[in-house]
């Protein structure tokens, strides 16, 4: 997958295409199901593929107070993109001027004239433009004007759930990551280094790493205790881990964190990144009467874990045996 950064100035020689247009954020399965839309299409015509997406969610640019909730960096973004096996990705810098444009503007100047689109294939819910004030119809109309075929994809649903990066952040934000994750196509994980916290788990037996998510803007499941697999950047080892999020009411600490502890795991991470991807959550983060009580629930919480990681063996062996 080629990755072109355009800004305003970027001019380069663009390949005739079908593309779709949008945010992408979590890369899941609805996006992947527009997509492979694109790619039929394009197979088709005999024309590649693009993706055309931003390096920040736009609103930041018209609202500088706007805080985004992401499932994905913009570089995670971009692998997973590659992943989709897309021709092109093609990652817009959103400036004022762009966040100014008309649906029109954009259509002639940023995706026919620098990027070669012939034919856009718009999500069932996207909308550009300044204002976002123009639909489906007016991207039509337009792209007829201009010698671009315009396209409606069609959306996913997953039972009675249409899937989309809105209802990924709701179900995260429940704590329902299972759900997220059939709508994700895999766990949901976050990444960052592994910094020095104030040691409480070391010091009630359960060492803990503590991971420094590499973007704040990143969505946090909501408080709890989850079943967890953590690797080293670069390591394709998976261990597994009992993760508590939430801000240790036991001890009045208040702040917030993300600490993993890595079942029979002896080691020094310090320092190093990793990736930890949440499967399941155990229960909701409780306040306890006493540091013994809490030492106990871990203890349950670890053996729990561990029966749940074992069960989905079993599982997957059953599915593979048929």
């Amino acid at each position: 997958m080629r990755v072109i950064h355009v800004n305003d100035t970027t001019a380069f020689p663009p390949k005739p295409c079908v593309a779709t247009v949008g945010f992408f954020d979590g890369v899941h399965l609805g996006h992947q199901h527009l997509i492979a839309q694109v790619a039929e299409i394009a197979r088709q015509r005999g024309l590649e593929t693009t993706v055309v997406t931003f390096d920040r969610h736009p609103r930041q640019v018209v609202d500088t107070s706007f805080m985004p909730e992401l499932l994905t960096t913009c570089e995670e973004k971009t692998v997973l993109l590659a992943k989709t096996g897309i021709d092109c990705c093609a990652v817009l810098h959103f400036t004022p001027a762009m966040a100014a444009l008309t649906a029109r503007e954009f259509m002639e100047h940023v995706l026919r004239d620098r990027l070669g689109v012939k034919v856009l294939v718009t999500g069932y819910d996207n909308r550009f433009g300044c204002g976002r004030a123009e639909g489906f119809d007016d991207y039509v109309r337009h792209g007829a004007s201009m010698g671009m075929e315009v396209m409606l994809g069609t959306p996913l649903a997953i039972g009675s759930l249409t899937v989309s990066s809105s209802v990924i952040r709701r179900q995260l934000h429940e704590g329902d990551v299972e759900t997220a994750a059939r709508c994700l196509g895999r766990d949901y994980a976050l990444t960052g280094r592994v910094v020095k916290g104030r040691q409480q788990g070391r010091q009630l037996g359960f060492p803990t790493a503590n991971i420094d998510v590499d973007d704040a803007a990143k969505v946090l499941p909501a408080p709890g205790v989850y079943t967890t697999r953590v690797r080293v950047e670069g390591s394709m080892e998976m261990k597994r881990a009992v993760m508590n999020i939430g801000s240790h009411p036991t001890f009045d600490d208040g702040t917030q964190s993300v600490e993993a502890h890595i079942i029979n795991f002896e080691g020094d991470l310090y320092g190093l990144r990793v990736v930890a991807t949440l499967s399941h959550r155990l229960r909701e983060e409780h306040r306890f009467a006493s540091t013994g009580l809490l030492v106990a629930q871990m203890r349950k919480d670890v053996k729990a874990a561990n029966e749940w990681f074992d069960s989905e063996v079993d599982s997957s062996s059953e599915t593979s045996d048929r």
